[in-house]
C-alpha cells in the first residue's frame, strides 16, 4: 500500500504528536521519543549524518524546507521533523 506521505504528515500534525526543526528533532531522537524523521530535500548534509547515527527510519521530503514548512501549515522552513506519536496516521507504513 502506497502511503501519502503528504496527507499522512498533515494527519500525524493534527492527531498526533510531532516536533518540528532540527533542534527537536534531535532532542526527540537523543532521549528516544522519534519514531520517524521527514527532512527536506535540501537539508543541510551534516544534519544526515548526524540522524544516521540514531537507528530511525529516515524519509526525505520531494520538496525544499519552505514546501515542508507550507505542508506543515507553518509559514517559515522546517528542514526536518520528528515524528513521535503518528496519531491517526499511517505515516509509519511509508518506510
Amino acid at each position: 500500500m502506497k502511503v501519502d506521505v503528504e496527507k499522512a504528515l498533515r494527519k500525524a500534525l493534527n492527531t498526533g504528536k510531532v516536533y518540528l526543526g532540527a533542534k527537536r528533532t534531535f532532542k526527540a531522537l537523543k532521549s528516544g521519543d522519534a519514531k520517524l524523521v521527514i527532512m527536506a530535500a535540501n537539508c543541510p548534509e551534516e544534519y544526515l549524518e548526524e540522524i544516521k547515527k540514531f537507528d530511525v527510519p529516515v524519509i526525505t521530503y520531494k520538496g525544499t524546507n519552505m514546501d515542508l514548512g507550507a505542508t506543515c501549515g507553518k509559514p517559515f522552513g522546517i528542514s526536518m521533523l520528528a515524528i513521535v506519536e503518528p496519531g491517526e496516521s499511517e505515516i509509519l507504513s511509508a518506510v
